[in-house]
Order: C-alpha cells, then sequence, then structure tokens
C-alpha cells in the first residue's frame, strides 16, 4: 500500500497515483457511498488521512480479499455497527462504574442501608 508522509488533504488525481488505482475507481467508490471525500468552494474532491485509511481497508477487502463492491459495501456498514456498539458498551460500563463507586462511597459513609432504586443509564445517541 501506499506510504503516506503527513496529515492533509490529497486531490483524487495524487490518491489515484500514491494507491496505483484509476481515478474513476474513486468516483465509484464514492458514488457507492464507500468514500465520502470533503469538496472545496471549487468542488474538487479532497481525501483526509481518515480517507485514506478507509479506501486502504476498502483495497484490502478488493484486491486481497476479492469481495465486490456489494460485499464490501456490507462489510463497512456492519464495522460502523459494531464501532457504534462499542461506544454503546464503554459509555454503559463507564455508568455502571460510576454507579458503583457512588454506591460504595455511599455505604462507606454510614448509610441507613435503604434501597435507593437504580437510575437507568442515558441512552446513546447516534
Amino acid at each position: 500500500m501506499a506510504k503516506r508522509k503527513s496529515k492533509g488533504a490529497y486531490m483524487i488525481s495524487a490518491v489515484a497515483e500514491m494507491y496505483e488505482i484509476h481515478p474513476q475507481t474513486l468516483r465509484l467508490y464514492e458514488r457507492e457511498g464507500l468514500l465520502k471525500p470533503s469538496r472545496t468552494e471549487g468542488n474538487t474532491r479532497l481525501y483526509t488521512d481518515e480517507d485514506l485509511e478507509r479506501l486502504e481497508f476498502i483495497l484490502n477487502l478488493a484486491r486481497d480479499l476479492g469481495v465486490n463492491i456489494a460485499g464490501i459495501a456490507i462489510v463497512l456498514q456492519m464495522r460502523e455497527r459494531m464501532e457504534e456498539m462499542n461506544r454503546q458498551m464503554q459509555s454503559f460500563v463507564e455508568y455502571v462504574r460510576t454507579e458503583m463507586v457512588t454506591r460504595m462511597q455511599q455505604a462507606s459513609q454510614g448509610s441507613t442501608g435503604a434501597i435507593v432504586p437504580i437510575r437507568r443509564p442515558p441512552v446513546a445517541k447516534k
């Protein structure tokens, strides 16, 4: 794969050259919703380092594993769902940790032993 030197934004011709693909392939990936490069006021596509990481993942699926565009889209959707689920799980674990610390502090301060209702954890926002 290509070697990136610094942070920045790359034009379509530079990205196509770095990854040895045709610019039309990048346009196709954008049309299919696999990549979403930003645009300048003149409507020039600019690919960020995050876009390039995503492109490397896409190219790995296509070149090395032989996955077609529809399969790549499914894999990317599943990956995003898993990342969201992981964020929700981390949020829940942090909530439980905080709640336990609070209850332990209350218990160590000599609370009366009354049962305290558990508050519902906050709902993660999409």
